[in-house]
This record gives structure tokens, C-alpha cells and sequence, in this order.
């Protein structure tokens, strides 16, 4: 509770008949007074019934809002951050009913408060502070800018608590204003949001994509920029393998930066190499990744464990002619039913050149053929390619036979006259 003289000091003032900048002045010296004589334990609680006062009925608008103003400031030059929480928390609940006529000053305790949870790294709490900034105010004006720095700053916190579904909402509302901005530094904040909001969805060929991008701006620092290159390498190796993964692999691996970030590369360029991977690799690597990259999905698998799966299927083709459904089960480390269905799917998806024969339980391979795109549609295994090349020597036999008959015992088209 605060102190008599405070509070005898706030009900002399709220009651005065003097005039309003008169009485705006008085608060803020009373405001001065506070933080400079009141103890740390009862500066809250003197700060508190400032606030009350300032809010009550009894003070019009006209000097609430700039002596409130003044609080904001003061309080964020205080050394107690337990202090700058409490009052400003306070002072939030005291203004909702009243948010229409402080929507300023409301904004501003918002912005404050959300500095410090950020300082704390409690970035959930953080992005709810600044939810409630109102972004469609009543009584003032606001820049497109300014709604998408609070776009941006929600989403940074959002993602930092690994909350990329609601991250991906307002990333869908700074997409609408991105382009009225021309502040380079908030162009770079919303591309990183959106690689690692792709990143989070598990949609690893763009979010590769977009993090090599970042990894070339001149206005990154040398270690983030390597920092960037690191995670589109993590991306191409996550990402389902086919002609796109493929893609991506080859740029990473051809960039001179690469080989910088070992042990990542190493993994990468057996990748590239169509190299099968070991399991003591792939624990290594697990170990470096972050929690939605480790999840697991509804299958039971890991995004990991699939992608190395594919990739080592994707080896096997390079290997082999063909394969037998059990020993592929063998080669993958899993059984042959699953083993045979991730061929099935990546045959079907295009990602994968070949044929299985379920009769003989044999997976044949195509690997001359492209995997993607149009081609992928085209494919012919080579045992198809050997069946047409019999028929048509068949049927190149039968016609030399018939045309060797037709000299021998030549036929009239037209039959002889009586």
C-alpha cells in the first residue's frame, strides 16, 4: 500500500480546482518526488496509486494523457525490472476499460513491457503484450511501417516459443504490407520470419531457398550470413529426396562457403554424391537439430528418418538394376512391406525411376531416365525396353519370312485368262 503522504498528496491534487495544465504539472513533479524519495519496497505500490489518481474520474483526459505519458517514460528509466513489470502490468488492466482515450499511451506501456519480457527471453509472454496493441486505433493515425514492424516483432517472438502456426498468421498480414516498406533492415526481419516459419512448417526446399538467399545480404553480419548458409544446408538435407532436393544439394555443395561448416557439408556431399548414409552419420547430425526437425509425425517417423530413408532408397537406384523388395528392406533398415512402399510412393510421386514386380517381389531400377517433371511420366524400365525390342525383331523376322516366300513361289494379283 502506499504511503499516507502519497496518498494524501494524490487526493489533495485529484480534488483541486486549479487548471488542468496546472494540475498535469503537479503530477508530474509528484511523479519526480516518488521515484526519488520513495524505498524500493514501497516504490510500486507509490507508483500504483499514481496511476489510480491520474485515471480516476476526477482528472479529465487532458491532463491523464500527457502526465501518463510522462509515467511511461520514468518508469522505463528505472533500475528494478520487477518494479517496471508490476506497475506497467498495473497500469494495462487500469486502462482496458479505457482503451479508446489512451491508445497511445497504451501502445507505449506495451512496447515497454514487451522489452522487458524479450530481455528475459519470455517470448511468449512478449508476442501477447504486443497482440494487444491496437493496430486500427480510433484517435490516432499510424503508418502501414509501423503495423508491420508489430507484425514482425510478434512473429520473432512467436517463433522463439516455437509457435509457428500462430507466427504464420501475421505472416500472412506483413505479406500485405511488405512492399510499402523500404527500410532495409525491416525487409531482412521479415525474410528471416518467413525462412523460419517455412522451416518450422517442415517446408524445407523453400525455407532452403530463402535462408541462402539471407546468407548473401551485405547487411548481415559474417557470422549470421554463415549462420543462414548452415540452416539452408539442414533444410536440403531434410527435404524430401527427388529432382528439387537434388537441385538444392547442388547449389549448397557448389557454393565455395560450404566447406566451411563442417561436419554439415560432409553429410551434404555424400548426399549429393548419392552416397548411402550410415546411421552413426545420421545420429550425429539428429543431434543438431531443433525440436520441430526431430518431431514425429503421424507415422511414427521423424522428418529425419524419412528423408534419409528416400535418400538412401534414391542411392540404391544408382547401385542397383534391380533388387529384391526383401533385401531393400535389408539395405533401409526396415521391413520389406515398408521398404517396398516408399518405392511405391516416390515411383508414383515421380521422384524415383522404376518398376516393381510384386509377382517376383523385385524392384527394378531406371536410373538413366530423369526423375522430374514431364519425364518423369515417360519412364520405361529396361526390361520393358528389352520385351519391345524382341517383339519387334518377331516382327522383323516374320516379314523377312514372308518376303523370302513371296520370291520363292511369287503370286499373281490377277488370275490367268481362259
Amino acid at each position: 500500500m502506499a504511503t499516507p503522504e502519497i496518498l494524501s498528496q494524490l487526493s489533495s491534487l485529484e480534488s483541486s480546482s486549479t487548471s488542468q495544465a496546472d494540475k498535469a504539472t503537479a503530477f508530474t513533479s509528484l511523479l519526480h518526488t516518488i521515484i526519488a524519495s520513495s524505498s524500493p519496497d514501497q516504490l510500486a505500490s507509490n507508483l500504483t496509486a499514481l496511476i489510480d489518481a491520474i485515471l480516476s474520474e476526477n482528472v479529465g483526459i487532458v491532463t491523464s494523457r500527457p502526465v501518463l505519458g510522462e509515467c511511461v517514460t520514468a518508469i522505463r528509466k528505472l533500475d528494478s525490472v520487477e518494479i517496471k513489470k508490476t506497475v506497467y502490468a498495473y497500469t494495462l488492466e487500469k486502462l482496458r476499460p479505457k482503451i479508446i482515450s489512451f491508445e497511445e499511451q497504451d501502445c507505449n506501456i506495451r512496447e515497454a513491457l514487451a522489452d522487458i519480457y524479450e530481455g528475459e527471453e519470455e517470448n511468449g509472454d512478449a508476442a501477447k503484450v504486443l497482440q494487444g496493441i491496437q493496430l486500427n486505433p480510433h484517435q490516432r493515425q499510424i503508418s502501414d511501417e509501423f503495423r508491420l514492424k508489430v507484425y514482425i516483432r510478434i512473429m520473432r517472438n512467436l517463433l522463439e516459443d516455437d509457435e509457428a502456426i500462430s507466427a504464420s498468421d501475421y505472416l500472412n498480414r506483413a505479406t500485405l504490407l511488405i512492399h510499402t516498406c523500404a527500410d532495409p533492415a525491416v525487409n531482412l526481419q521479415f525474410q528471416m520470419c518467413q525462412a523460419r516459419i517455412l522451416d518450422s512448417k517442415r517446408d524445407f526446399l523453400n525455407a532452403c531457398s530463402k535462408y541462402h538467399q539471407l546468407s548473401f545480404s551485405p547487411i548481415v553480419e559474417d557470422a549470421d550470413r554463415m549462420q543462414c548458409l548452415s540452416a539452408a544446408m539442414t533444410c536440403a538435407i531434410l527435404a524430401g529426396a527427388g529432382p528439387l532436393r537434388s537441385r538444392s544439394l547442388a547449389t549448397l555443395y557448389k557454393d565455395e562457403r560450404s566447406p566451411q561448416l563442417q561436419p554439415d557439408y560432409s553429410l551434404l556431399e555424400k548426399m549429393y554424391l548419392d552416397r548411402l548414409l550410415t546411421q552413426k552419420e545420421v545420429d550425429e547430425f539428429a543431434a543438431r537439430l531443433r525440436p520441430h526437425q526431430v518431431a514425429r509425425m503421424s507415422d511414427g517417423t521423424t522428418v529425419l528418418t524419412k528423408a534419409v530413408i528416400e535418400h538412401n532408397l534414391l542411392g540404391a537406384s544408382k547401385l542397383y538394376n534391380n533388387i529384391g523388395v526383401e533385401e531393400l528392406g535389408v539395405l533401409l533398415g526396415l521391413s520389406a512391406e515398408k521398404a517396398e512402399e516408399y518405392a511405391a510412393r516416390m515411383i508414383e510421386q515421380g521422384r524415383l525411376s522404376g518398376q516393381i514386380d510384386q509377382i517376383d517381389r523385385l524392384i527394378y531400377f531406371d536410373s538413366t531416365t530423369s526423375t522430374g517433371g514431364a519425364s518423369a511420366e515417360k519412364v520405361v524400365s529396361r526390361q520393358l525396353k528389352r520385351w519391345d525390342e524382341n517383339v519387334s525383331g518377331l516382327a522383323q523376322a516374320v516379314e523377312n519370312i514372308t518376303t523370302m516366300l513371296q520370291n520363292e513361289y511369287p503370286v499373281s494379283r490377277y488370275p490367268s485368262p481362259d
